[in-house]
């Protein structure tokens, strides 16, 4: 078992900056891939980001590449995601999840655990 717990959500006005940090702990954070994800009210989750088990290996959406950054500190069970240049478009609850797999990563049944989700809302 692992649990999440995502923090760093919050209010920002367009084109800000926010940071979301995801904690693992239970297993060793180290083994899994982790994911970001984001849904908005009447929307399916949505993949952002993925990150390999060792942090070598990065996969975004287009919607966010070049914006968002993924990073991994496993020494501290700690995922994060930079996020830039916030759109209003952006709003929505963020979740953070970890899985085995390094195949269909964009996918949310790839995943095992998620977090609860932390909300971010961008204001024009």
């Amino acid at each position: 078992q692992v649990q999440l717990l995502e923090s760093g959500g919050g209010l920002v006005q367009a084109g800000g900056s926010l940071r979301l940090s995801c904690t693992a702990s239970g297993r060793p954070f180290s083994r899994f891939t982790a994911g970001w994800f984001r849904q908005a009210p009447g929307q399916e989750r949505e993949f952002l980001s993925a990150i390999a088990w060792n942090g070598q290996n990065t996969v975004y959406a287009d919607s966010v590449l070049g914006r968002f950054t993924i990073f991994r500190d496993n020494a501290k069970n700690l995922l994060y995601l930079q996020m830039n240049s916030l759109k209003p478009e952006d709003t929505a609850v963020y979740y953070c999840a970890a899985g085995t797999s390094w195949s269909y990563v964009d996918t949310p049944s790839t995943y095992e655990y998620w977090g609860q989700g932390t909300q971010v809302t961008v204001s024009s």
